[in-house]
């Protein structure tokens, strides 16, 4: 199969009351409205908004999940959740957590967020293991959460280890939207990926979720409202690109990365060389 159907939900998320049974009615609207569609996913923390209690996991509001995604018999990337972990200690950690779904209702992967959006977000510890999973004779996603993207290493890692469409859940509220757009666009081209950058509405974003294919072309921006983003994905067209260069034979971003010449030491944390950075002082909220 060469191409495959996803589904960005940008959704109105309260931040105080919970959205599971708005999830479970855009899940069965897309199943029916779109029945090409395979696989959907929500933006960052849409389950029950940013000030969501921690739970474990496995636990209720994953179990519910797993439940829409079975009855409807699709792929399912829920945004995320906090997650809470007791550590051997009796400690209790809290991650920002993304599941992945599939549609027998089963949880085949769990994603722990590399970057928490410090200083901001500083009782959220960070995860430190990459995710992809394959979407059997279709291909490979790759899985990443909000501030992620602002780290390239993010997604380069995640298309090294040969994702060929990037999942990235968000919850923007914040002025700095535009910028991401360019990051997300920025991300597709230079990693020839399709990247799907859903954000959330109303208490949990301002919305303008985008999709791009490999190639750097927009292939939708929402606005601010509640939407769905039905998109075919075409793998062929991915692995074309990567072969033959972008837009039909121009740049080989992947390849010339494979086939680099340098080493870069600023990733040896005792190389020096990163020296500069330590002079900006400590990673902290302004206050005044």
């Amino acid at each position: 199969m060469s191409t495959f159907g996803i589904a960005g939900v940008q959704m109105q998320v309260s931040a105080f009351v919970p959205n599971l049974d708005r999830m479970n009615n855009w899940m069965h609207h897309i199943r029916h409205r779109f029945p090409w569609v395979k696989m959907v996913m929500f933006s960052e923390l849409s389950p029950h908004g940013p000030k969501q209690k921690p739970e474990p996991l496995p636990g209720p509001t994953e179990a519910a999940l797993c439940a829409m995604a079975k009855e409807t018999g699709l792929w399912m990337i829920p945004g995320s959740l906090f997650e809470s972990v007791t550590r051997p200690d009796g400690s209790v950690a809290t991650y920002n957590t993304t599941p992945v779904i599939n549609p027998q209702g089963e949880v085949i992967r769990r994603y722990r967020k590399m970057f928490p959006f410090r200083p901001y977000e500083h009782d959220v510890e960070a995860g430190s293991e990459f995710c992809v999973f394959d979407v059997p004779d279709v291909g490979r996603f790759g899985v990443s959460i909000c501030y992620d993207m602002w780290f390239p290493e993010t997604t380069r890692t995640l298309v090294a280890m040969g994702a060929e469409v990037i999942l990235h859940p968000t919850m923007t509220d914040t002025i700095d939207r535009d910028v991401e757009l360019s990051i997300a666009r920025a991300s597709a081209a230079t990693n020839q990926v399709y990247f799907f950058d859903i954000n959330g509405s109303g208490d949990a974003g301002t919305g303008r979720s985008i999709v791009i294919d490999p190639s750097g072309y927009v292939l939708h921006q929402a606005g601010a409202g509640a939407e769905v983003i039905p998109i075919e994905v075409d793998f062929a067209k991915v692995r074309r690109e990567r072969e033959r260069g972008l837009r039909s034979n121009l740049g080989q971003p992947l390849k010339g990365f494979r086939d680099r010449d340098v080493d870069f030491t600023v990733y040896q944390r005792a190389s020096g060389v990163d020296s500069y950075l330590h002079t900006l002082g400590p990673l902290v909220k302004p206050t005044d």
